[in-house]
């Protein structure tokens, strides 16, 4: 039996959240999503993991104080120490189903051993057209990274 490739983390906002505009601080929803991946990854791999990328990430919609939150992590790609998740964030009014999606970004761990130094992870193959699909983004989003890294080191 595999480990789990998913998990969703459910809350509700809570007023410690807000931002100066009276919304969910940007800042809040990057640490529910670093927490969500975390947890995905550690439960993925087996153990301790440690973020070493979040990219891509878009501020969609706002999350309201008093909403429900949905943060929705998924492996889309291993490599044989690093995972690639997908995490999605959905915020709704507790009483209702219609839920939207506020937030999505792309983010990387690399599992540690007790030594601090990475580890292998069990590689996830995708079963499903959407999950072909899912990785198929993460491996352009690789490849797009490379790039801009290059353009980067140009410039500094």
């Amino acid at each position: 039996m595999s480990p789990p490739r998913e998990l969703t983390l459910q809350f509700l906002a809570e007023p410690s959240d807000v931002n100066f505009g009276g919304k969910v601080h940007g800042g809040m929803v990057m640490k529910w999503i670093d927490q969500a991946g975390y947890a995905c990854a550690a439960g993925w791999s087996g153990g301790y993991a440690v973020t070493v990328y979040v990219g891509g990430i878009r501020f969609i919609r706002p999350i309201q104080i008093g909403e429900l939150v949905e943060v929705h992590a998924q492996v889309i790609h291993t490599g044989s120490t690093s995972m690639h998740l997908a995490v999605d964030v959905y915020s709704r009014h507790p009483t209702s189903t219609d839920r939207h999606k506020a937030t999505h970004c792309i983010i990387i761990f690399v599992a540690m051993d007790e030594q601090g130094k990475p580890r292998q992870v069990p590689a996830w193959a995708p079963q499903t057209d959407a999950q072909r699909q899912l990785e198929q983004y993460a491996l352009k989003l690789v490849a797009l990274r490379e790039e801009i890294d290059k353009e980067m080191r140009r410039h500094l």
